[in-house]
């Protein structure tokens, strides 16, 4: 991975993380994805359209699943 590994997540690898951390595609809406998991709040929405996801989208990704950036490495070395 780079030095900044939120930086240039593709949009593969994002879904694949949150199908590993149990999130579900409930709804694509236009160029948006929305994913849910039972104990989240708000659905975590992705851009279709974006690939890199965006830094900034990742951390609140990151956020919203309540883990930290050292959980989110070790989910993506084991995808």
């Amino acid at each position: 991975m780079s030095v900044n590994p939120l930086k240039n997540v593709s949009l593969k690898e994002c879904r694949r993380f949150l199908l590993k951390v149990g999130c579900q595609n409930k709804r694509t809406t236009g160029g948006h994805e929305h994913w849910t998991r039972s104990d989240l709040l708000r659905p975590i929405t992705i851009q279709t359209h974006i690939d890199p996801v965006p830094e900034r989208i990742m951390k609140q990704i990151i956020k919203a699943l309540e883990i930290d950036r050292d959980e989110f490495l070790e989910i993506m070395k084991s995808l």
